[in-house]
């Protein structure tokens, strides 16, 4: 299996070289749940840093709607289907990051399945953001027009068996009961991984 290491070695002088239309570098890094984007992104921005270009990850999870919200809408056994996040929110969030000073975004408490509003910030000494998460290169109303904002889009393509067997272990590790994990990976988390992979738009690199 290919490690972060070795995927960021790949991307970062592309990353590095691309063009900017903004104060600052936008990339991309989307693909199904536990393809890895949040490890990578992490990676990926420690190594960009210590190349001399300042970045922080901003975590497109925060925009998830709250439960008091989907709960009513009938959603709340689709969390993580795209209409279950504020696809407007991260949509302005992304517009602002171009060319605003500072910008605070939430982020998402896994353990108590929240968003926090404000809990992150990028200031004004960052000059690139990995914006990681699902949806970012979804070609759907309001998810499209994210796709002309970034300066840089990496896809991460994983196989069904290997995302089946990590959302599994995923629901295992956060307490649920086996026949429960891969009940809720069935019945939700598989469906939005097709669901990506059948409505993306293009990528600068797919890996």
């Amino acid at each position: 299996m290919t490690s972060p290491q070795d995927i960021v070695e790949v991307l970062l002088d592309r990353i590095l070289a691309a063009p900017q239309k903004g104060r600052r570098k936008l990339v991309a890094l989307a693909g199904p749940p536990a393809s890895g984007k949040t490890t990578l992104a992490r990676v990926l921005a420690d190594q960009l840093t210590h190349a001399g270009c300042a970045t922080k990850v901003v975590p497109m999870d925060g925009f998830h709607l709250d439960n008091c919200l989907l709960k009513p809408m009938g959603l709340l056994p689709r969390k993580g289907a795209p209409d279950t996040f504020d696809a407007g929110g991260i949509l302005r969030l992304v517009q602002a990051l171009s060319d605003v000073d500072r910008a605070f975004y939430p982020s998402f408490d896994r353990d108590q399945d929240l968003a926090r509003a404000g809990a992150g910030m990028i200031d004004s000494e960052c000059e690139c953001v990995v914006v990681e998460g699902n949806y970012l290169l979804f070609d759907a109303p309001i998810w499209r027009d994210l796709h002309p904002l970034w300066d840089v889009s990496i896809s991460l393509n994983v196989q069904p068996d290997i995302l089946k067997q990590r959302l599994v272990q995923r629901w295992i590790d956060f307490g649920m009961p086996r026949n429960q994990a891969e009940q809720r990976t069935l019945d939700n988390d598989m469906v939005n991984a097709q669901t990506i992979a059948k409505h993306a738009l293009p990528a600068t690199i797919t890996i």
